[in-house]
């Protein structure tokens, strides 16, 4: 039986270690998705950002990257959250469910897709709003006998607690993801890395 786990990073470079010691646990690529915020443009500036990954498979293969998941991502536009870099079945279950639809189907589609596929909601919401806040998501589909340690293998990177994190945006009058809202700026997004910078 296959489970998922799911873990949020603040840094770009914590999700990167985190997919890089699943693959070498053996989780196979394709098996593991990355969604990271992109308002800043940078992954587009940093050809090498995710240099030494496996092979990749959903979006980055559809988008003609070779050579890695990391090394093969997209860029997607999600309302609410705006551009996003992302690889893998994640990002291609949320972009073929959002394929045709309206304004708002993305964010629903990786709403839904992280359901799906096992996430509470109510912790897809906080990581949906962390990406939208210039985080990244990592999650990945395991055997079961796996689930534990691929769970710390998550936790070993930064990994952001996602009802700690909850309470942090409820703080702030927060209470679940709205894709209506205006994406964050590369401006609100570094605003954000500072306050949870470790």
């Amino acid at each position: 039986m296959t489970k998922t786990v799911t873990g949020l990073y603040d840094d770009y470079s914590d999700a990167r270690a985190a997919v890089s010691a699943l693959e070498a646990r053996g989780v196979p690529s394709n098996d593991i998705s990355i969604v990271s915020n992109n308002a800043d443009d940078r992954y587009s500036k940093d050809t090498n950002a995710a240099e030494g990954a496996g092979t990749g498979a959903g979006i980055g293969a559809a988008v003609g990257g070779v050579g890695g998941l990391l090394t093969g991502l997209g860029i997607v536009a999600i309302p609410g959250v705006g551009p996003v870099v992302a690889a893998g079945w994640l990002a291609a279950t949320a972009a073929g469910a959002a394929a045709g639809a309206v304004a708002g189907g993305a964010a629903g589609g990786l709403i839904g897709a992280m359901t799906d596929s096992g996430v509470p909601e109510e912790h897809a919401h906080v990581y949906a709003e962390g990406v939208r806040r210039g985080g990244t998501l990592v999650t990945a589909r395991v055997d079961e006998s796996l689930h534990a340690e691929a769970e710390a293998i998550l936790r070993q990177n930064n990994w952001v607690d996602p009802a700690a994190r909850r309470a942090d945006y409820a703080e702030q009058g927060w209470t679940r993801f709205e894709d209506t809202l205006d994406p964050y700026g590369p401006a609100d997004i570094e605003q954000e890395r500072l306050r949870y910078r470790r």
